[in-house]
């Protein structure tokens, strides 16, 4: 068996923190070696340890058997180390020839660097044109330009974090033979993900972190994916239970609803149609980029529409600001969590106040009132179970399980009428998914109507009553999830929304 990285004793502490604590594993040479952990357990220092973006404060590591101590990225990937990041760094404006050399030492002339494109992107299964602008291409593609410029730098070690989070279950086969090819070729892979039953399908050994430490190492493909998520966290998990009894009248009615995009490279919205009962789910599935931030944007305020295209429970809301749409009780939860959904610079409290004064009853006069502020963030951090030293912290501080956990919790404890969440649970652990994902059933049971946004489809599987796929700005009809199969939902996500037996289906706007 040979090792290609070994890690002994690696240590990493913040100011009360301690991210890696004695960490040490090895990855074998050809293996696809998933790292696992909750929220906050230390997979992203670890990373970028080995990647060379952070310094250890104990430890050390071989690669190839000889010291490897990166003093920045570069020296990681002219030692053989490269890595696909969980968010893409593109440039929109420029072709994939362009951004590829972007990311290389020494790169060739431009019509030298096309061919060797075309020919890597082919001889691995991810076909580009080096000549297309990034900001053209679907979330799928411009995954490929990340591989293929790594590739391109023939790693030994590739690095992934979270690489399936905008693919369509047919994208993430191509990704998945890609990767099984790389591997049979001598190529380590270092996997990070929360999807465990892709890590079964993928990954030959798997390391566990829980709080910094190590906690196991198992073989996956053995290994029950409730077994791994117990041992990340800690805990016996229990899936999320829908509460509430039958569904009751319309509450939000969508119709007509078209609206440009907001700048060059978004999506337009087309003719969008649907509606959502008391006590309901609807999810609504789609590969990043395909209208998801614009239809959030429509329904929140952000962006005002022609009248009678937003209503609830008869109230035409078109024209109305996200303020005045919070009052009437119609709450959002966006996609970016840090920046759009919460200040990074402000504390928990302040925060909480920003979307919750008005429903919460903080405003007196004009003032706000700062005791009832903290009862809410401290309301929030028990109900939600937000690990944080205080109310008091700026919201940059939190993990990002933790900030997540915070905003739906803050737009859940406002008793909304109308519940919109795009992403509820990126990039989170399995405990605190769970845990989100009951909220929002439990607000179902409680009357309120839910509209899940999410491209994660098992998430949707889960908790939705209906699905309706999102493609190219166009909404589909929406199909109770009882009926659909994995592969239905991935045939809809890339546009054919006939894959069912018409008289099954129920279209989402009656």
């Amino acid at each position: 068996m040979t090792i290609l990285l070994e890690l002994s004793g690696l240590t990493k502490a913040y100011p009360g923190v301690v991210a890696n604590d004695d960490v040490s594993f090895r990855i074998r040479a050809g293996a696809v070696h998933a790292l696992l952990g909750e929220n906050g357990a230390g997979k992203s220092t670890l990373v970028k340890t080995v990647y060379g973006l952070v310094k250890p404060d104990h430890g050390m590591m071989t690669l190839k058997g000889a010291p490897f101590a990166p003093e920045e990225p570069r020296a990681a990937r002219a030692a053989g180390v490269a890595m696909v990041f969980q968010h893409f760094s593109l440039f929109e404006a420029l072709s994939v020839a362009e951004n590829v050399a972007l990311g290389m030492e020494n790169p060739p002339k431009l019509r030298d660097l096309a061919t060797r494109i075309r020919a890597v992107s082919q001889e691995y299964g991810l076909p580009l044109d080096p000549d297309r602008r990034v900001g053209d291409l679907s979330a799928g593609e411009r995954q490929r330009v990340e591989i293929i410029r790594c590739l391109l730098q023939d790693p030994s070690l590739l690095i992934m974090d979270e690489p399936t989070s905008v693919l369509t279950p047919q994208e993430v086969e191509i990704l998945f033979a890609t990767l099984r090819k790389l591997s049979r070729e001598g190529t380590s892979i270092l996997y990070i993900s929360h999807k465990l039953e892709e890590i079964r399908s993928l990954c030959d050994a798997a390391t566990i972190l829980r709080g910094g430490k190590v906690v196991g190492e198992v073989d996956p493909r053995t290994t029950s994916a409730a077994d791994l998520a117990e041992r990340m966290v800690g805990t016996k998990l229990t899936a999320p239970k829908a509460t509430g009894g039958a569904v009751g009248d319309v509450v939000l009615q969508v119709a007509a609803l078209s609206m440009p995009p907001a700048s060059q490279f978004g999506t337009p919205l087309r003719d969008i149609a649907m509606t959502v009962r008391a006590g309901e789910v609807l999810g609504i599935g789609g590969v990043a980029g395909n209208g998801q931030d614009e239809l959030l944007a429509a329904l929140s305020g952000e962006r005002t529409s022609a009248r009678n295209t937003v209503t609830m429970d008869g109230m035409d809301l078109s024209r109305l600001a996200p303020t005045a749409r919070r009052k009437a009780g119609l709450l959002t939860g966006p996609e970016e969590r840090l920046g759009h959904a919460a200040v990074p610079d402000m504390t928990l409290v302040e925060n909480a106040a920003l979307t919750g004064a008005a429903r919460r009853n903080m405003l007196s006069g004009g003032f706000l009132h700062w005791g009832r502020a903290r009862g809410f963030a401290d309301e929030i951090i028990a109900k939600f179970d937000v690990r944080t030293p205080g109310n008091h912290v700026a919201a940059r501080s939190l993990s990002g399980g933790n900030l997540q956990k915070f905003v739906i919790g803050r737009e859940v404890l406002q008793d909304p009428r109308v519940l919109i969440v795009n992403q509820p649970t990126w990039g989170v652990d399995a405990l605190a998914a769970a845990a989100i994902r009951q909220a929002l059933l439990d607000l179902a049971g409680q009357g309120a109507a839910i509209v899940v946004i999410s491209q994660d489809l098992d998430e949707l599987l889960e908790i939705s009553d209906r699905f309706a796929a999102l493609n190219g700005g166009r909404l589909g009809d929406a199909v109770p999830t009882n009926t659909l199969t994995m592969e239905q939902i991935g045939l809809m996500l890339g546009g054919a929304h006939d894959t069912r037996p018409a008289q099954r289906a129920e279209p989402a706007h009656v």
